[in-house]
């Protein structure tokens, strides 16, 4: 951060800034973000209180449910407060730290959902060979390497934004601080710092979605070959859900992230926005428990 930073606090514009929907929009975000937690909290108890789920699909599962609950806290709170308000201010450390752990936990997820396709990837082209593949040694330090690479990646990315000057104005045209919106209000040229935050993330997400893509691809020819039409049924349900959760991750995430900063809409933000960190955290629990006859079982149990 440089001495030429002057802005100490900004002002977070919430969802709406329309005085008749803050009151509607409020509820509604309120609810979803109430969904979204108990939703992943009952797929983290399920998992671990059902030993049938003791497998790397739910480990992996479990952890992803525990990133997306992190992950609606960071921004969900403070965003309705702020909605409520017609404004909410934020000082500029809380500001980094809000950047830093959104990005940590996204990022995070990313790199779970890559270790999700490659585990589906191996159940299904190699499950002779499964068990030894994915022992719990190898589940641990996949989760691990997401973890740590979530924390260097977001470091990298809040250093990069908050490096640059902010002379104001100080309002952030979002509901929480994004690095698209906080680079808009950058009293300095930004093209240096936008051409390495672009790198990075094209870096990391196109290795990932390249790798996910790279098992499916693998997963389809194996299903190909089964002449079984209940083999092909079977192996196909296993990779359903995950399949809907990879479409929503990327699909939203990359709209944000992959553009310059130059063409940032605020409206376009705010509502890719609400895709990638509120709508998908929500679905996932409902995606998975769905169309997954184990995963139904477990949950009946836990409450029932």
């Amino acid at each position: 951060m440089t001495n030429l930073t002057a802005v100490s606090v900004f002002i977070l514009r919430g969802f709406s800034v329309v005085p008749e929907l803050q009151l509607l929009s409020v509820v509604a975000l309120l609810l979803l973000y109430l969904v979204a937690v108990l939703g992943n909290i009952s797929i983290m108890a399920a998992v671990t209180l059902n030993t049938r789920l003791h497998t790397p699909m739910y480990f992996f599962l479990k952890h992803l449910s525990l990133v997306d609950i992190c992950s609606t806290s960071t921004t969900l709170p403070r965003a309705l407060v702020a909605t409520a308000l017609g404004f909410g201010e934020i000082s500029l450390p809380a500001c980094a730290f809000q950047l830093f752990a959104f990005v940590c936990f996204g990022s995070t997820e990313c790199f779970l959902i890559t270790s999700m396709a490659y585990d589906r990837c191996l159940a299904i082209y190699r499950p002779l060979a499964y068990r030894e593949s994915m022992s719990p040694q190898t589940c641990v330090s996949l989760v691990a390497v997401a973890w740590g690479s979530g924390l260097l990646f977001s470091a990298f990315h809040t250093a990069n934004t908050f490096s640059l000057p902010f002379c104001g104005p100080n309002t952030i045209e979002h509901f929480f601080c994004d690095i698209p919106p906080l680079m808009h209000l950058a009293c300095a040229k930004v093209d240096a710092h936008e051409a390495a935050s672009f790198a990075a993330s094209s870096c990391i997400i196109m290795s990932c979605f390249a790798l996910t893509v790279i098992s499916y691809v693998r997963v389809l020819v194996t299903v190909v070959q089964i002449h079984s039409v209940t083999g092909r049924r079977k192996a196909f349900s296993t990779c359903s859900s995950h399949l809907v959760t990879v479409l929503l991750f990327y699909g939203t995430g990359s709209s944000a992230y992959m553009q310059p900063t130059t063409h940032y809409s605020p409206v376009h933000g705010r509502v890719a926005a609400f895709f990638y960190s509120i709508l998908t955290p929500t679905l996932n629990p409902l995606i998975y428990s769905l169309r997954n006859k184990d995963m139904k079982g477990a949950l009946r149990k836990l409450y029932l």
